[in-house]
C-alpha cells in the first residue's frame, strides 16, 4: 500500500513522499544545499518535527549535489529517528552524493543501499 504525498518544492530541490508498508519513502531530486535543507528535514520528518513513522528510506538517486548543509540535515534527522528507535535509510545515491557521504563517514551512521527496494527489504 503506497500513499503519495507532495511534500515540497524548492527552486533547485524537489520533495515527494510516500508511504510504502508504514515506511516513509523520500524521493528526492535536485540540489541538497543550504537553501534546500530544510525542506528536505520537513520532508523527512512529521509536520510537527517527531519522526513518525518511525522507519525511513531517503532515495537519493535523483540528487546531483550534496553540501554539508545536506549531511547535517541527514544527521539531524538520524538522530532524532534513532531517539525514537527508528530507523533511517539512505538508498539509490549516485556515485558524487555517495563519495561525499563515504568522506564524512554517514555511510558507517546511516546505512546507504544501492536501491530504494533494497533499503525497503533491510
Amino acid at each position: 500500500m503506497s500513499d503519495n504525498h507532495k511534500a515540497g518544492l524548492h527552486h533547485r530541490l524537489r520533495v515527494v513522499r510516500t508511504v510504502v508498508d508504514g515506511v516513509r519513502v523520500v524521493t528526492v531530486h535536485g540540489e541538497i544545499d543550504h537553501d534546500g535543507k530544510d525542506l528536505l528535514i520537513q520532508a523527512l520528518l512529521s509536520p510537527d518535527g517527531t519522526p513518525t513513522p518511525q522507519r525511513i528510506v531517503a532515495d537519493l538517486s535523483g540528487v546531483t549535489f550534496l553540501d554539508s548543509s545536506g549531511v547535517n540535515a541527514f544527521v539531524t534527522v538520524y538522530q532524532q529517528v534513532s531517539a525514537a528507535h527508528g530507523w533511517l535509510r539512505i538508498a539509490g545515491a549516485q556515485e558524487s552524493v555517495l563519495r561525499v557521504l563515504e568522506i564524512v563517514g554517514i555511510d558507517a551512521l546511516i546505512p546507504c543501499l544501492p536501491t530504494t527496494e533494497d533499503a525497503l527489504r533491510a
